[in-house]
């Protein structure tokens, strides 16, 4: 497992980019936000991050990038006050492209379940790799990191295929005739029906597939390691 110094919080930049917008497109009408100006607060999250991000880091940021083009497509679909298959279709596209995005990584150096979950914030980094040179273990130890990132690949597919069915549920069509306003507030009223809904059809079946993940993984990297589970993080 390579060191990185300056690898950013994997569930800070997800929660900036991603949860934050959602939450603010979701909301927003509740406290008497226009629809426009909705979107350029959520936009901000992650435009701001991914700026700071490509400043100090000199790469852009994925999780941003993926964020702005979310937001600007529900955002797109709310003002135009579009929903049914439109809004079915967005809700699969992005899950499946993090899904893919994570898949692909598995193939370079840096593996997604590597660079969100083996943290050296929180990992004892040093320790582990020198464990792992002295039992000569590396190829089995990147083996598993590679595993472990394609098994999380698919925790995606299946929230895509999730949200696919549950938004065709939710997002029904608005009748054409009705005056634009009123067809953006049946569309926020509907998204704040995804959003319930999300939580008890996508959410628990996700955390118990990414849950069971991350047992396979570490229990492995115990028997790699030959260490604790306790001896694998940093003392706070």
């Amino acid at each position: 497992m390579q060191k990185h110094n300056d690898q950013q919080n994997g569930f800070l930049n997800i929660f900036i980019n991603i949860l934050i917008p959602v939450m603010i497109l979701n909301k927003g009408s509740k406290f008497n936000l226009t629809p426009q100006l909705t979107v350029i607060i959520a936009l901000s999250f992650p435009l701001i991050y991914g700026l700071y991000s490509l400043a100090k880091t000199r790469k852009v940021n994925f999780i941003s990038l993926l964020g702005l083009i979310n937001i600007l497509v529900s955002g797109t679909l709310t003002i135009l006050a579009l929903g049914g298959i439109w809004f079915a279709i967005k809700e699969a596209f992005f899950p499946l492209l993090i899904g893919v995005f994570v898949f692909l990584s598995s193939f370079g150096k840096n593996p997604f379940f590597e660079s969100l979950f083996l943290n050296p914030a929180a990992f004892q980094v040093d320790k582990i790799n020198l464990i792992i040179t002295e039992r000569k273990v590396e190829k089995d130890f990147q083996n598993l990191i590679v595993e472990s990132t394609r098994w999380l690949s698919l925790s995606f597919l299946m929230s895509a295929i999730l949200n696919f069915a549950l938004a065709l549920y939710v997002f029904k069509p608005i009748d054409d005739s009705l005056p634009l306003e009123t067809r953006q507030t049946i569309l926020n009223e509907q998204l704040g029906q995804m959003t319930l809904y999300s939580t008890m059809v996508i959410l628990i079946p996700s955390v118990l597939f990414l849950g069971a993940i991350l047992y396979f993984a570490f229990k492995k990297i115990k028997q790699i390691t030959g260490l604790e589970l306790d001896d694998l993080f940093v003392n706070q």
